[in-house]
């Protein structure tokens, strides 16, 4: 039974890596992968949004670059986010900077010239979304020969969004014995049968309820007419005091919803598809260090936002997808903390929120919507 990370066959570097990284005691996915990950299994991971899936990764994987000696980039880590990759290599970095783990990222919405610099240190671990790795192949500025391990993360929402052919493609110019892992919270079948051609014999992890909200979060559900749903937001921001991420369908309503929230008082921000790199680093952090309570986000924040203090999630439109709305509402109630899921439904949603429901197998609780509940 692993209690602690003292349990795992961990290095004294790495336990001080875990140490300073905040982590105390191992989640039950980390607790599952460490193991068959240090030992060269190939691995599919699925746990609920929140567990702890980048750290379950990077720790292990790490320690195996650290055996393995340095010789050019041996980690490639997909993403389908730039956010989410920013992310997973600041895992990495306060894991393993200390012990000299070097890693680069390639993603788009930034200039190619410092990624060409940080590929020509010969990094450790390369993280990057699959348009910008496979600009890089294009063009002959990346080679992956050396690498010798590949992880795959929220693998579903690669290979079922459009990412699929570039994410083959890469693979294919990869080495083959290499150690192959994929992470996700959600791993419909059909998406699992096309991982399932990039791994060889893999070890599969479901970490507690996968595809269900962790038990932190607190959903409410408020039906309301299009038009009464910015209003509705409004109140509900007036009763809460919190860190508060806001979901919207599309770019033209996040930016019409945010300009209503910052006439009304709030410190706002976007992040979306249309914004630059730079204006969504500085949303991101902005709303991480607290400059602005509010962040209006199209899904590209569904994954790949890492707050612990955000401690409620409004979906201001329904999601398209139950997965989706699982990943919505995981970025509150994270690390084991609590937080509330309000959703504002309209009557033209209904089919989303039947489908989302049977997901769920049982209703959302409704709540009068002209009268929010209080914390």
């Amino acid at each position: 039974m692993v209690r602690t990370f003292q349990d795992l066959p961990l290095t004294p570097g790495m336990l001080e890596g875990i140490a300073r990284a905040g982590y105390t005691t191992p989640t039950p996915i980390q607790a599952q992968a460490i193991v068959p990950i240090l030992e060269g299994r190939d691995v599919i991971g699925c746990a609920q949004t929140g567990t702890g899936k980048t750290a379950a990764f990077a720790i292990p994987t790490i320690e195996r670059l650290l055996k393995q000696g340095r010789s050019g980039p041996r980690v490639l880590v997909l993403a389908p986010t730039r956010e989410l990759a920013l992310q997973i290599a600041e895992t990495f970095d306060t894991l393993g900077g200390a012990q000299g783990i070097r890693s680069a990222v390639l993603i788009g919405g930034e200039a190619m010239g410092p990624q060409l610099t940080a590929l020509g240190r010969r990094p450790d671990v390369i993280v990057a979304t699959p348009g910008r790795l496979f600009d890089h192949l294009e063009r002959r500025t990346a080679n992956l020969g050396t690498i010798r391990l590949v992880v795959l993360d929220e693998a579903d929402r690669m290979l079922d969004m459009g990412f699929a052919p570039q994410v083959d493609r890469i693979l294919r110019v990869v080495p083959l014995d290499r150690q192959t892992l994929c992470f996700s919270a959600t791993m419909p079948k059909e998406v699992e049968r096309l991982v399932r051609e990039h791994l060889v014999r893999p070890v599969r992890i479901d970490a507690g309820t996968v595809a269900r909200p962790v038990a932190g979060v607190t959903q409410v559900l408020y039906r309301a007419q299009t038009q009464d749903k910015t209003p509705l937001l409004l109140k509900l921001l007036g009763q809460e005091r919190g860190q508060t991420l806001v979901f919207t369908r599309t770019k033209h309503r996040a930016d019409r919803v945010a300009r209503a929230v910052q006439a009304a008082g709030h410190r706002v921000t976007r992040l979306h598809a249309d914004r630059s790199m730079s204006q969504r680093r500085e949303a991101l952090d902005g709303f991480r260090n607290g400059r602005y309570r509010v962040l209006i986000a199209t899904d590209i924040a569904a994954r790949g936002i890492d707050v612990p203090e955000i401690t409620h999630v409004v979906n201001f439109d329904m999601p398209h997808t139950a997965e989706d709305y699982i990943h919505r509402i995981g970025r509150t109630a994270r690390a084991e903390a609590s937080g509330r899921a309000s959703s504002l439904a309209a009557p033209e949603e209904h089919e989303q929120l039947r489908a989302i429901e049977r997901h769920l197998g049982h209703p959302v609780p409704r709540h009068d919507a002209a009268q929010p509940a209080g914390r």
